[in-house]
């Protein structure tokens, strides 16, 4: 019988080695090529479902591809629908993932009770049933439709599918499944990769609808392969602070839907509950009369949110001043406060920079730089903003305000929450139908913003 071969594969992006390398050429990450039995030559690669085939095996022509009618799961939590892209499609298969603790499994438990006449099989590769029925009845999940499985095996796993015919299937999580046919341990590249190529091709032929739950490394990044995320339908991230109580999902790719938009949750003991107005929500505990805080309209997917932004300006004890952001470019930070130096003249050279987005957003729209460069200047002036005025505007490198996208939607969301005056480029006036009570004023330079507000 010969000897099997091994090799090291890189476990951030499958690149293998014939010996241990301490950087992978390929990524260019650090430690983390990891042993493996170099696959047979002759043995299959390809995941094979049993059963029918949902299209044959021939070529087709555009035009004799049969489109049914699209139909999506609805769980009625308008927050998740959205975005889904206005439900669950049925075939669809999405990956989701988190920081350990955020509550990933606590979402997809409470998919039980959001479809309580629909058959949902849940996989557990970490939790022991007895375990998930605790979750469960804490979240008050009492279906008998919820039928769990305790498996790892790729193989037991689809003759279960196929079995029972749910209407919806739970992996959690991808990394601990295996394929016997493979002799590397579950979690690397080629495990990960294989079973949920499996899975995949048994959400397609069954029309079954799949979410994997996977898990995330210290740099944020999910673990295992970056296939893995071409191979799904759908990318979902569960974002926050696990010492706060709101969550946010994000999808960062979505074959149908937006990859804007984003779900708002608040974590309570009864499991996640949806936030339907966010921006009340992120300006529940602002602060008045103190320097440093503005308050800008940022454009997240079809949703204009509200959020405070908060910067803390003070003298630098060290040879090179800090710049920190929590919630916001570090590198666009820095971009705006040169721009602050050199077109008006404040010396933040010689000053720590701290920048926070209250409430745990991550904003990365440049429609919200107006509302950051005016909190700096704020705080380095020591003089507080005006508190009844919304921020909306991209800053140029020479101090100019660019235009932004959508600002009618943007405009009406401060007007509901009771802001008196908005502040916007000056070539964002064409046309505008302002709404009732909101004072809209355009500028053209920088400048003359922070007269204005300041």
């Amino acid at each position: 019988m010969p000897r099997s071969q091994t090799r090291y594969v890189c476990q951030a992006c499958g690149h293998a080695a014939p010996r241990w390398l301490g950087k992978c050429p390929s990524c260019e990450a650090w430690n983390t090529f990891v042993e493996e039995v170099a696959p047979s030559p002759v043995k299959a690669r390809v995941a094979r479902v049993p059963g029918p085939a949902t299209e044959p095996d021939r070529p087709l022509p555009l035009s004799e591809v049969a489109l049914g009618e699209e139909t999506r799961l609805r769980t009625g939590v308008e927050e998740f629908d959205r975005v889904m892209g206005g439900g669950i499609m049925h075939g669809s298969v999405t990956l989701l993932a988190g920081d350990p603790g955020i509550g990933k499994s606590t979402l997809m438990t409470e998919l039980g009770k959001y479809l309580p006449q629909r058959r949902l099989l849940y996989v557990t590769g970490e939790e022991s049933p007895r375990q998930v029925k605790l979750r469960a009845r804490r979240l008050g999940v009492e279906t008998d439709a919820l039928l769990l499985l305790a498996e790892t095996n790729v193989e037991a796993i689809v003759a279960a599918a196929r079995e029972t015919a749910p209407d919806l299937l739970v992996v959690d999580s991808i990394q601990t499944l295996f394929r016997p046919d493979i002799e590397s341990a579950p979690g690397s590249v080629s495990q990960v990769r294989e079973s949920a190529a499996a899975l995949i091709q048994l959400a397609k032929r069954m029309d079954l609808p799949a979410f994997l739950v996977g898990h995330v490394t210290k740099e944020g990044a999910i673990a295992g392969p970056r296939v893995l995320e071409h191979m799904v339908d759908t990318v979902l991230y569960l974002e926050g602070d696990r010492h706060h109580a709101y969550r946010i999902l994000r999808a960062v790719k979505n074959r149908f839907g937006s990859t804007n938009e984003i779900g708002v949750f608040e974590m309570r003991e009864t499991g996640l509950a949806e936030v339907h107005n966010p921006s009340e929500i992120f300006l529940s505990q602002r602060t008045y009369g103190v320097s440093g805080s503005t308050v800008v309209c940022a454009l997240e997917g079809t949703r204009p949110v509200l959020v405070e932004i908060q910067a803390l300006v003070a003298p630098t004890s060290y040879p090179s001043p800090q710049r920190t952001a929590t919630g916001f470019d570090n590198r666009r930070l820095q971009m705006l406060l040169a721009v602050l130096e050199k077109r008006e003249g404040l010396r933040l050279s010689t000053h720590d920079v701290f920048l926070n987005v209250a409430g745990g957003v991550r904003l990365s729209e440049p429609a919200v730089d107006l509302g950051v460069v005016v909190a700096v200047a704020s705080s380095f002036r020591d003089i507080p903003a005006d508190t009844g005025t919304v921020l909306i505007g991209e800053v140029g490198l020479g101090g100019e305000l660019r235009t932004v996208s959508r600002i009618e939607p943007r405009l009406k969301e401060a007007a509901r929450l009771g802001f008196e005056r908005a502040v916007v480029p000056k070539h964002n006036l064409k046309g505008l139908r302002a709404p009732k009570g909101l004072v809209v004023t355009g500028a053209e330079r920088l400048h003359a913003v922070l007269e204005l507000v300041l």
